[in-house]
């Protein structure tokens, strides 16, 4: 089934997208043309799915299982510090954006299929390989929540229903502590 997306859909998206990327210390990729490619891939896999998953990688059509890949998944932040754009290329740094470097390819941080499968089947996080915290949890009148997009940390009663650094969804967020 062709999902139909019009061109005013996309303007909306990408005028969005620009101003939560440049209000949060983020550039949207200078060439129009591929960014406004890139939020088409977005609306469609919204439509599709009922979320905005990457369009640049294959989704399992479940928001449970395709949560890192959500946009902003949760690779940006380490493709932008060491490769200066994000997987797509939707997002870039301002070192690339002001010319100072140039695009080069970027590895997939994706993490295959089978450890992705043993993560939901339950391993804890220490099993994942995610440290610890040296916070004595029992002294904590309420839980810290995680942002998995850009790390962002809050202590409170549940998450926040969007991300204050990166926009994320509250989805997005799981328990630290």
């Amino acid at each position: 089934m062709e999902v139909v997306v019009t061109e005013a859909e996309i303007q909306k998206l990408y005028d969005r997208l620009q101003s939560d990327a440049e209000q949060a210390g983020y550039h949207l990729n200078p060439d129009e043309g591929i960014a406004k490619d890139l939020v088409r891939g977005l609306i469609v896999n919204e439509k599709r799915h009922g979320y905005q998953g990457c369009p640049c990688r294959l989704s399992a059509g479940d928001l449970k299982k395709d949560l890192d890949i959500v946009c902003p998944c949760f690779y940006r932040d380490s493709d932008l510090s060491e490769f200066d754009m994000c997987y797509c290329a939707l997002y870039v740094s301002g070192a690339l954006l002001s010319g100072e470097k140039e695009a080069a390819s970027i590895p997939e941080r994706r993490p295959p299929l089978e450890q992705r499968q043993l993560q939901e089947a339950g391993h804890t996080a220490a099993e994942s390989g995610v440290s610890g915290s040296p916070v004595n949890c029992a002294d904590l009148s309420k839980p810290v929540w995680r942002c998995r997009v850009c790390g962002y940390l809050c202590g409170r009663d549940e998450p926040p229903e969007v991300c204050p650094i990166c926009k994320a969804k509250k989805e997005r967020f799981e328990r630290f502590i």
